[in-house]
């Protein structure tokens, strides 16, 4: 049985079919990265699985649990975390504050504070910063409270959207260290990433989105040798 399983999938925007009945599968400790160009779908795909949009039709099944119309609050207490697009911090609080907020779902104080010991021994830059503003933060230091308090709910899943937007190349690859890093932890990763050629490198599977449609399927490794997707996403 698959970890996450999507089925058909219809997803509107006011008038717009924004998903055409898409159907793909997460097994449980796989990266499996969603590409595709702007507008293709990917972060309606994200909103949608975690609660945030409501679809059409269809089916969305985690853990074998059949989730398509449960809101997203109840859906992080099942293990889920969703990190949104533009990283979404509370800029008036502070980066301690932030991270805590993240495991509001959870009543055992000493393994949130195992916890929040693992999400400072992966990102020290945010125990360093504890008691600054989340507002003050650069982007690249937004971008891993983000990821860190996605993992203060302890998740079994984090659905991950555009984490390496606006990043400088350095800090690029220290984001995706960390996406590899999560992964190893036994966290399973749903990434959806413009920069196609990093997220097929961590993958192990992906799927290709193209206006609402999956087009394409397959291991990472083959798609980034694929022409096609080579001439459209990798740039070569």
């Amino acid at each position: 049985m698959s970890m996450l399983e999507i089925k058909d999938l219809t997803v509107y925007y006011g008038v717009i079919c924004a998903l055409k009945g898409i159907s793909f599968h997460v097994d449980e400790g796989e990266i499996i990265a969603l590409i595709g160009s702007n507008g293709a779908g990917k972060t309606t795909t994200l909103q949608t699985v975690s609660g945030m949009l409501a679809p059409e039709s269809g089916q969305i099944l985690f853990e074998g649990e059949d989730i398509t119309k449960v809101p997203g609050h109840k859906i992080v207490t099942k293990g889920m975390a969703h990190v949104p697009e533009g990283r979404r911090v509370f800029a008036q609080l502070s980066v301690l504050e932030n991270l805590r907020l993240g495991a509001y779902t959870r009543s055992d104080k000493a393994e949130v504070e195992e916890t929040l010991g693992r999400v400072y021994k992966s990102f020290p830059r945010l125990e360093e910063r504890k008691n600054q503003l989340a507002g003050t933060l650069s982007g690249g230091e937004q971008q891993m409270l983000a990821m860190g308090r996605a993992l203060m709910s302890k998740p079994r899943i984090v659905l991950m959207d555009e984490p390496s937007m606006g990043l400088s190349p350095l800090l690029v690859q220290e984001i995706f260290r960390i996406i590899e890093e999560i992964s190893a932890s036994g966290t399973t990763v749903l990434l959806v990433e413009q920069n196609a050629k990093k997220a097929l490198s961590i993958a192990d599977r992906a799927y290709v989105l193209e206006t609402g449609n999956i087009v394409l399927e397959g291991r990472a490794s083959e798609l980034l040798e694929d022409e096609s997707i080579k001439k459209a996403y990798l740039g070569e």
